[in-house]
């Protein structure tokens, strides 16, 4: 019964085996796969390909051509022209040419040859203008030298005082003059500064301590008038009436005694 029962298991998977095989090569033979491999959109799609991959073979030979034509091209300028520019460098000429110019400088600020005048404004109207000023200002502090700061917002005759040395109506701030020799606005103290011109210039004067704040002003460099308080009348008693006071300007300010005297 056993070996029956082997012989009947048996019987259908060889059955099943030799279904297969001769299903696959019955698929093989099929039209429907002939028809795919006869079929002339098919080769013509591997032509195309084909085509395709030979032409962009070509392409890059021809870009690489073209490269090695402009690279000869290119070394055979360089050897038929070679030009070696000697130049000095940025920094030599620009402190060269501030150096010489601070030292035929003709405008001169009289009565200021021991010190630093800064002509400038602490008022934020044109942003560009404040903005100059102050990054003038900080560079002078960053040397601790005292400065001379002259505030045209604060004193109008400084404008005057300003227009006149220059002889122009129209002036732009930040000026500066140092040892009463004219130097510049905000981008010349900046490029002197950036190539060390500036740091040679001042090295004979005086240093303040760090952090060195005037007591009296506060570094404004104003102070309320004492005479009048800051309200710019005064009471003459012989004639029982105000009168300007003399000793301010237009805005009720005098100089501070203490740093600007």
């Amino acid at each position: 019964m056993e070996n029956s029962k082997e012989k009947s298991s048996s019987g259908p998977l060889f059955l099943n085996r030799s279904f297969t095989t001769h299903a696959a090569a019955a698929e093989y033979n099929s039209p429907k796969l002939h028809l795919l491999l006869n079929d002339p959109s098919s080769l013509n799609r591997a032509a195309s390909v084909s085509k395709f991959y030979n032409s962009f073979d070509s392409v890059k030979g021809k870009v690489k051509k073209l490269c090695n034509l402009f690279e000869s091209a290119k070394s055979s300028s360089n050897l038929a022209n070679p030009k070696v520019s000697l130049r000095p460098s940025k920094s030599i000429a620009h402190s060269s040419s501030f150096s010489l110019s601070f030292n035929n400088s003709l405008i001169r600020l009289p009565g200021t040859e021991d010190r630093i005048v800064v002509y400038l404004t602490s008022l934020r109207g044109i942003r560009r203008t404040y903005e100059d000023c102050y990054a003038v200002k900080m560079i002078f502090r960053g040397f601790r030298v005292w400065v001379d700061e002259r505030d045209v917002s604060m004193d109008a005759a400084y404008k005057k005082e300003l227009q006149s040395v220059l002889r122009q109506k129209t002036v732009s701030l930040p000026q500066v003059f140092i040892k009463g020799k004219y130097i510049g606005g905000a981008d010349v103290i900046k490029s002197m500064y950036e190539v060390g011109e500036l740091a040679k210039i001042l090295d004979g004067f005086p240093k303040r301590q760090p952090g060195f704040v005037c007591q009296g002003c506060g570094d404004a460099r104003f102070v309320p008038c004492w005479n009048c308080s800051g309200s710019r009348k005064v009471f003459d008693e012989d004639e029982e009436s105000t009168k300007r006071c003399l000793q301010c300007n237009e805005n009720g300010l005098i100089r501070c005694p203490d740093c600007c005297s």
